[in-house]
């Protein structure tokens, strides 16, 4: 099958720590942390949705630094591609999002994460908090 959605995730890493995001919706992900992301609109670039969103979900601006792997698989037509990122103006605030939480590397695993972002946060722990 065609991949039909693009999904794209900021890693934003602070003072040593990286910010994770509790969805509130859909119903089924309701709860589940997150790396602060999302879709990516027809015509426009994986680097421009992911820095769209975060303004859109979060409220802040950033930089986005180095991909994180390569494309992670989230079903049979959906995709998620990650960036490190570093917040250049704002602080974040959860405008979508049921809460947010700043995880030092012994934290990362205190959350629920979907099942779709735990491969990431494995590799960005022995890649980027090692």
């Amino acid at each position: 099958m065609a991949i039909a959605l693009v999904v794209v995730g900021a890693a934003i890493i602070a003072g040593g720590r990286l910010l994770s995001a509790q969805r509130a919706e859909p119903p089924h992900m309701a709860g589940g942390w997150e790396l602060p992301g999302g879709k990516v609109d027809p015509g426009e670039s994986d680097e421009d949705a992911l820095v769209r969103e975060c303004d859109e979900e979060l409220a802040i601006k950033i930089r986005l630094g180095r991909r994180v792997g390569g494309d992670w698989t989230l079903s049979e037509r959906a995709l998620l591609r990650v960036w490190t990122a570093e917040i250049i103006e704002g602080e974040p605030r959860a405008l979508e999002h049921l809460a947010l939480r700043w995880l030092t590397p012994p934290e990362f695993y205190d959350v629920d994460w979907l099942p779709g972002d735990r491969p990431v946060i494995d590799l960005l722990a022995r890649e980027h908090f090692s």
